[in-house]
């Protein structure tokens, strides 16, 4: 995501005019491609987001540039964001619940131990009312580490534990997202690190309320063949995260993965929802913005 031209002054005026006007919390406004086109000069068929935590940028000002470069939405972000995100027409693309349930954010005790369902059920059933109340659709969830727990037990205990909340996200509409996360670089012990282990909590759940959050930086790392499996198994997706291959940094030519492709596999298999960028920017040219620009027009196709 390196630097890119700068929008002209008149395209950012364009863009003001008929973007309050379009701009909607419902995601179906984002389906219009003619108002994307004018909007954001961006071709409309991917709805992009950001995730918040890679930028060293107070949410406000974030907020701000990914309404300009003509993102949607915003990843990763909690009930004490929310508003910021209303007040500008952005979608919270990828929720957490609020503070309060500040446990549920751990990537390490998650839903494949036991021990910890009490706590998860808990707040997980008032963050569904929480996202469900804000007009939010997605919220977060993590398998945690293993801890000597084999796959097998694993995969029980989530869907011993999920089963609990899962009706509570059928009735409020809310999809349940699992991340895959690779566990050979950045998240040892990681339960959820293969999307064959992913697919098989699915099926066995068998809702419409839970998806898998495939990011395609952590399963390039730990298992490859990203085309087909998005191609093969994309019912059982509901969101998509990005970064470069090796270093989870910018997604241009410097790294291995070559991003239009995967778009246009995504695209190919009529997916709706988002993709959000999540690599951490080298180039800190205005903080990084001008690489997630260069990423969005490289993902926009």
């Amino acid at each position: 995501m390196k630097s890119k031209d700068k929008i002209s002054r008149r395209e950012v005026i364009k863009t003001v005019a008929t973007g309050v006007a379009a701009l909607s919390v419902n995601t179906n406004i984002y389906s219009n491609n003619e108002k994307n086109k004018k909007m954001n000069l961006l071709k409309g068929n991917i709805n992009h987001s950001v995730c918040e935590w890679c930028y060293n940028l107070p949410l406000e000002d974030l907020v701000k540039e990914a309404k300009r470069i003509g993102l949607v939405g915003i990843d990763l972000i909690g009930a004490e964001g929310w508003d910021i995100l209303k007040r500008h027409n952005l979608i919270s693309t990828m929720c957490y619940g609020d503070l309060e349930g500040k446990s549920t954010r751990s990537l390490t005790n998650g839903w494949c131990d036991k021990k910890y369902h009490e706590d998860l059920i808990f707040h997980y059933k008032r963050h569904i009312k929480l996202v469900s109340d804000a007009n939010w659709t997605n919220l977060i969830c993590f398998s945690g580490n293993r801890r000597d727990i084999t796959d097998k037990q694993g995969l029980e205990n989530c869907v011993e534990g999920l089963s609990k909340i899962l009706p509570e996200a059928e009735k409020f509409g809310v999809i349940i997202h699992m991340e895959l996360l690779n566990s050979k670089i950045n998240h040892k012990d990681y339960m959820c690190d293969n999307s064959n282990w992913g697919i098989e909590l699915c099926k066995r759940l068998n809702s419409k309320n839970f998806k898998l959050l495939y990011d395609i930086y952590h399963m390039q790392v730990d298992e490859g063949d990203v085309i087909r499996t998005i191609s093969k198994n994309h019912k059982y997706i509901g969101h998509y995260h990005t970064a470069g291959v090796p270093g989870r940094n910018e997604i241009d030519s410097s790294q291995e993965l070559y991003y239009p492709a995967i778009m246009k596999a995504i695209l190919k298999t009529g997916f709706k929802g988002f993709v959000a960028q999540e690599f951490i920017p080298k180039n800190k040219d205005r903080k990084g913005i001008l690489s997630l620009e260069e990423a969005v027009k490289i993902c926009d196709v």
